[in-house]
């Protein structure tokens, strides 16, 4: 019996673990201390009414033998595969129903879509970067290869010609700096991996924030996507389902490597490995897209928005160089004082009792920045704000 031995190679904690037991020794060397979180990206916002009631209907229905059901179709049930094909269309992306692969979340789709893929290729991973994008390749022994993201490309990263590359990850609005990709950018990376015959991982789960026309909200806006891109989406950030556990996955059914469909090896793959989201939970995300649902979620992500606001004019304040804070909910700033990021860290946890995510953690481009997320509330985030204003004020 053997183990696999690249969990070896990880570093021993998980980034959000470490902040929160850094945050958690704090408080129990300090119990009087108030401390307040705008580090992990966990919504605090309840379910939307709409969603509520569609769920409170599902469970009715669970209950009687004549609408009782149990296993489900292990792509989704067709009522939300619909609801989201008609959400695409409001962005003027056309997809088939069979495209679309609902799931428990994007991380669990970004990390188990590797299955059908081999060990042996080569991937593209941005840095800074979302740590699950590159631990999961790590498990599997994949060669990784980074692209910078960096203050000089706006965090960034356009295609480099001498890479080869045949797995692609980008996240746009990007998770942790906030910077996204413009359509026309995205056309390079689309044509760059036709051109190699690679596949891009394209995570969308903030896309519900991008509010400039010039931006994407989905890969499939960008003409040659669907021969190439597999986009990843999720409830969490939308409709604040980050506890309810909902997502779906886009896989083209005319993507197709060496003449294979990938849209049926995925389907394969589910069926063997996943028997599918909970009935109530997939009532729940229909109602996200109703007329109603949209009216009030649009309300939540107007708050969240607003909080991104009151952050991002504080930095400017201050005079601290930022990314984010527009299209996306995090703001990623470049450390004041010539501070490393954990260094920064303990700096606010001690100063001010804020925690934030050192940008170290998310990769080697990542030193000397810090990401704050606006999903705290509104009275943490303008406390917060106050608290780092006076900290950085009274240092100077």
């Amino acid at each position: 019996m053997k183990l696999n031995g690249n969990y070896s190679k990880l570093f021993e904690n998980y980034l959000f673990a470490e902040v929160s037991d850094r945050a958690a020794k704090y408080q129990s060397a300090h119990p009087d201390k108030k401390i307040l979180r705008l580090g992990i990206g966990d919504v605090t916002l309840p379910l939307a009414d709409e969603v509520i009631k569609a769920m409170h209907l599902a469970v009715d229905e669970m209950s009687k033998k004549e609408s009782f059901r149990g296993y489900g179709p292990y792509e989704g049930y067709g009522f939300l595969r619909e609801s989201i094909k008609n959400y695409y269309k409001t962005f003027g992306v056309e997809l088939n129903l069979n495209d679309i692969f609902v799931s428990d979340g994007a991380k669990s789709d970004l990390g188990n879509i590797l299955d059908i893929f081999s060990n042996d290729n080569t991937v593209l991973v941005p840095d800074p970067v979302y740590p699950v994008y590159a631990d999961t390749n790590i498990m599997a022994g994949r060669k990784i290869i980074f692209t910078n993201a960096n203050e000089e490309n706006g965090f960034l990263p356009m295609p480099e010609k001498v890479v080869k590359a045949d797995i692609i990850y980008i996240c746009s609005p990007n998770n942790p700096t906030g910077a996204a990709y413009s359509k026309e950018q995205l056309k390079e990376w689309v044509n760059y991996a036709n051109s190699q015959g690679s596949i891009i991982l394209y995570d969308a789960a903030y896309e519900c924030f991008v509010k400039d026309d010039s931006l994407a909200r989905s890969i499939f806006e960008v003409e040659g996507a669907k021969s190439c891109a597999i986009e990843f989406c999720s409830f969490s950030k939308i409709a604040g389902f980050t506890g309810t556990r909902c997502g779906y996955t886009v896989i083209p059914e005319e993507l197709e490597k060496g003449g294979i469909s990938l849209n049926k090896m995925w389907l394969r793959r589910q069926s063997t490995k996943f028997n599918g989201v909970p009935y109530i939970v997939q009532k729940g995300a229909e109602a996200v897209f109703s007329e109603r649902g949209m009216a009030q979620i649009q309300q939540n992500l107007d708050y969240y928005r607003q909080n991104a606001k009151i952050i991002a004019e504080c930095l400017d304040g201050l005079k601290i160089r930022y990314t984010g804070g527009k299209n996306s909910p995090y703001i990623w700033l470049k450390c004041p004082m010539g501070m490393g990021s954990w260094e920064f860290f303990d700096y606010l946890l001690n100063g001010a009792q804020v925690v934030g995510t050192p940008g170290e953690g998310f990769g080697e481009n990542g030193k000397g920045f810090f990401r704050l997320t606006a999903f705290g509330s509104r009275e943490v985030t303008q406390e917060a704000v106050l608290r780092i204003k006076n900290l950085l004020n009274n240092s100077n």
